[in-house]
């Protein structure tokens, strides 16, 4: 079975003088503002593109690095990851660093860092992502 999800956005203007905004299908939330200015040069009150990728790679990831877990015997107790997107006007996104904190009893440092690695692998949005640079920095408390 197939699922496709939607969001839909509308745009006004030119890039630069131009906004728009967006609206997520599945919780009819939105809708939100974006613009040049908060992708360009950030924002603490406008979404970029960018965000939006940032925690689909960090939900995508936790899932995938919770099912490897469980596949291994050692089911997490928390996993907490932040995905940082760089996007260089004029250039694009260049990459998606995750930065991972977790909660798991009974799992050696070097068992943590291996499926760590392969949950980053195998992560279907690091998949889609196959043309930037993904970076990831682990801890095991």
């Amino acid at each position: 079975m197939s699922v496709t999800s939607e969001a839909t956005a509308t745009w006004s203007g030119s890039l630069v003088e131009g906004s728009g905004e967006f609206a997520l299908e599945s919780s009819n939330q939105g809708p939100f503002p974006i613009n040049w200015k908060a992708r360009s040069e950030g924002s603490t009150s406008v979404t970029t593109p960018e965000e939006l990728i940032a925690a689909a790679h960090a939900s995508c990831y936790n899932m995938a690095f919770s099912n490897a877990l469980a596949e291994n015997g050692t089911p997490p107790q928390k996993l907490e990851t932040t995905a940082s997107v760089t996007f260089i006007p004029g250039t694009g996104i260049t990459g998606s660093h995750l930065n991972v904190n977790a909660e798991i009893a009974g799992l050696s440092a070097e068992d943590f860092n291996r499926l760590a690695e392969e949950a980053k692998a195998g992560c279907p949005v690091s998949a889609a992502l196959a043309g930037i640079e993904i970076t990831i920095e682990a801890t095991l408390a």
